[in-house]
């Protein structure tokens, strides 16, 4: 099964994560100290993201499997 040209879901998990590192890297410039708790949300966020997009990657591949064996499965028939 040949990849796409262009990953969304590769594109949606760097931009996520990259966004997340800048937010993080940001809170501690401006607030310092007190901007930890809003540090860790935004990890949660990013690792909530990341599970998200690791989900439905599984899901994608799953069900090209499963139309992959179906299209055998009837050339075989045939």
């Amino acid at each position: 099964m040949a990849q796409p040209a262009f990953d969304t879901l590769r594109a949606l998990a760097i931009a996520s994560q990259a966004l997340g590192f800048i937010l993080i890297i940001t809170l501690e410039t401006l607030m310092g100290d007190a901007a930890r708790p809003w540090q860790g949300w935004t990890l949660a966020a990013m690792v909530a993201a990341a599970l998200w997009i690791a989900l439905v990657r599984l899901y994608r591949r799953n069900r090209a499997r499963k139309a992959m064996a179906r299209r055998q499965l009837t050339d075989d028939e045939e």
